[in-house]
This record gives C-alpha cells, structure tokens and sequence, in this order.
C-alpha cells in the first residue's frame, strides 16, 4: 500500500507540475495567438472574435509590405539601432563587468549597486531633458539619438548579469595562464574571453530583444520614416483602405517583427540556458 500511495503522489505531483506548466505557457502563448489570428483576418471579420478566421486572408500582410509603405525601411532601421546597441553595450559590458568581478576595490558593492539601480529608473523621467539636449545638438531624426539612450538603458543590466557570470568562472585557469607567462590582456583574450562565451551571447540576445522592443525613445527622437523603426511604424499604421481601423495591419506588422525573435530564441535555447544557468564551465 505504501508503494502504491507513493507512486499515487508521484503521478499526482508530475501531473499538477505539467498542468501549470501548461497554464503558464497558455497564459504566454495567447496574446500571440490571438495577434496570429487578428492578422488574418479581413477587416470586415477584425471585431467578430471569433477564435479562428471564417476567410483567412493576407490582406493585412499584403497591406504592410504594399506600395506606398515604409515598413521594410523600418524593419532595416530597426535592425541597425538594435545591433548598434548590442555590440556597444556588449564591448563595454565586458570590460566593465570583468573589471568589477576580477578586481577587489573599497566600494566595487556599491557600483554593483548603482549600475542595478540605474536599470530599473524610469526613463521617462530623462526623456524631456535628453530630447532638449539632443535637439540642441541637432541629433534629432538620426540613429544616434535613439542609440545612445538605448545603450543607457540596457548596459547597466548588462554589466551586472555579466558582472555575476564572470565571478563564477575559476579564476585560477587565468592564475595558469599568466604563470605560464602570458599578460593580463593575453589571459583575458585567451581563456577568459572563450569561456565567458554563454554568458556573453545570453546577455547580448537580451539587450538586443530589448532595443527591438524600445518605442518611447524612438518615438521623441525619429519624426521621419528615414529612422524611424518598426516599433514607431506600427503605430503609426493606417488600415488596408482610409476607411478601415489599423488594427488588422499592426496585427500583422506585430507577427513580422515577433517571428524573428521567437525563432533566434529557439535556434540559440541552449546557448541562453547555458549562458543563464551555467555562470562558468563545467567540471
């Protein structure tokens, strides 16, 4: 009887873990679906709520890559902002964070501090002021006035995941190297940098996802479609006639740019677990 109520609560337990589970990753995946769905249908179907489109069309996609729209030119701008960021926050991402893991400073906790403390301000708080000074510079409408505040959002989080995941490695692998006689900087390119490999990638896809994802900054400092990216040309969608609400188009203008993030996320899975879970090689 015992074994029997053992595997009664095993099954029990396996099967409730697999029910939330499933609760969680509907709770994920509906708003994605339901955009999925929005997006093929016509307008004259968009408010009918139906859980699958009674005429499945591409009208709304046809719509966003039409004549006349500005979007793959979005998609583009998007693309340069997003990767611009990424590589300027990962090159001074790493420097930092190995600098705050390797070297031990009165006062090293308290930066720690305020590069998190810098992640969660609110950056609404800056926009007016940066948009002034950026104005006088005669920056607005150009990648600049979108990349460098993106940097500032997304380096302080950077550092600091990076900053955990460099505090992890053994140290004593570069300690053999420079006894082997390499230099500091030879010992960082050779067997720190390869190994910080997971952690860096991981880092990276999130600063790019949220560069893609930003939109207040974008819509202050682009007033153009020469700069502005996709986050600010859904927004400012218009429906397939001049009649019609917008809401099919961004729908499907929301799929285009979602889809590319879902799949870099589901070709580099283990990488980002890795990159997450591991904090330093295996033993």
């Amino acid at each position: 009887m015992s074994t029997t109520a053992h595997e009664v609560r095993r099954w029990g337990g396996t099967a409730g873990l697999l029910l939330a589970n499933g609760l969680v990753l509907v709770f994920c995946l509906a708003p994605f679906g339901w955009m999925v769905v929005s997006s093929l249908k016509p307008p004259a179907e968009i408010f009918d709520n139906r859980l699958l489109p009674a005429n499945p069309s591409l009208v709304n996609y046809a719509a966003v890559f039409g004549s006349g729209s500005d979007f793959t030119l979005a998609l583009r701008n998007s693309l340069v902002i997003s990767a611009s960021v990424t590589v300027i926050s990962m090159v001074i991402g790493v420097f930092a964070a190995y600098a705050l893991a390797r070297l031990k400073f009165r006062g090293r906790n308290l930066v720690l501090g305020f590069f998190l403390a810098m992640s969660m301000f609110p950056g609404v708080a800056i926009l007016s002021p940066v948009f002034q000074l950026f104005a006088d510079w005669g920056w607005i409408n150009t990648y600049q006035s979108m990349i460098i505040p993106d940097v500032g959002f997304s380096l302080p989080l950077g550092v600091w995941v990076l900053t955990t995941f460099f505090a992890a490695m053994p140290w004593e692998l570069e300690a053999a190297a420079r006894t082997d006689g390499a230099t500091p900087s030879q010992a960082f390119r050779h067997v720190i940098l390869p190994l910080s490999v997971p952690g860096v990638f991981t880092t990276a896809i999130l600063v790019f996802i949220s560069a893609w994802n930003e939109f207040m900054v974008a819509n202050s400092m682009s007033q153009t479609p020469d700069v502005q990216p996709v986050t600010v040309a859904i927004a400012k969608f218009t429906g397939v006639s001049q009649f019609d609400q917008p809401f099919g188009t961004q729908m499907a203008a929301g799929v285009v740019v979602t889809v590319p993030l879902v799949i870099l996320v589901l070709l580099f899975q283990r990488r980002i677990i890795s990159g997450l879970t591991a904090g330093g090689v295996k033993g």
